[in-house]
């Protein structure tokens, strides 16, 4: 029978997803605290979602290693140290690299001006202060990038780590905005100038740095002592 015999499904909407993301960002930055209890019944009100595709982000952020299903405690969030996150980073920067130096290899004019345009655009978005777009054209470099290197397996890996990484996260970051800017401006002109080897160096170095920025943030809050409660997210 043909793929046409089959009748038309309608796309579930991703709401599971969003929640799950929602509650990754939360984790991932700290405010979530490790052993916080977090229930279903509570991410659905704050997002007003329904029970299902809220139970459904927490299976699947149990599956990714974020929650943990504990007992009479139900899913709290999974412990989390700096050297964690440093150890996630390190793999995303192996990855990451190879993905920058095949762009450097691969770049043709069409995608040099594309590059260039979103760096500028990133310029301009820094000198406003204007942090959420910043994230934004952040996002759309690093992703243009691994378009061009045309390893679609390889960018998925780099998708399943960035879970890892807070949205909206290093904005907040002192000295991010001017640390980001420059990075991409070395990894630009290594990709302009077909230099695979110093792009993958510096994609890895980038990396490395904004891991680092995470880790010591995840480890402030552990000195400080910031443990769990019961609520969801508060």
């Amino acid at each position: 029978m043909g793929m046409g015999a089959f009748p038309a499904r309608r796309a579930r909407p991703q709401l599971s997803e969003e929640a799950a993301s929602y509650l990754r960002d939360l984790i991932t930055s700290g405010t979530l605290a490790p052993g916080t209890r977090v229930r279903a019944e509570v991410v659905s009100a704050e997002m007003g979602i329904s029970s299902t595709p809220a139970r459904e982000a927490l299976q699947a952020l149990r599956a990714e290693g974020f929650l943990s299903l504990e007992p009479r405690r139900g899913f709290t969030v999974a412990s989390m140290t700096g050297d964690d996150i440093r150890d996630i980073f390190l793999a995303q920067s192996f990855v990451a690299g190879e993905l920058a130096a095949r762009a450097a290899e691969r770049v043709d004019p069409e995608q040099v001006s594309r590059l260039q345009e979103i760096h500028e655009a990133l310029i301009a978005a820094a000198a406003e202060g204007e942090s959420a777009a910043q994230e934004e054209w952040n996002h759309k470099f690093h992703r243009e990038l691994n378009l061009i290197a045309d390893a679609p397996r390889l960018a998925w890996v780099v998708g399943l780590l960035s879970r890892y990484v807070p949205r909206r996260f290093y904005a907040s970051i002192e000295g991010w905005s001017r640390t980001t800017v420059e990075d991409h401006a070395g990894l630009l002109t290594a990709v302009l100038e077909g230099d695979s080897k110093a792009a993958r160096i510096r994609m890895v170095e980038h990396i490395h740095r904004a891991g680092e920025q995470l880790a010591q943030h995840i480890d402030e809050r552990l000195a400080a002592g910031e443990v769990g409660t019961d609520q969801a997210t508060g």
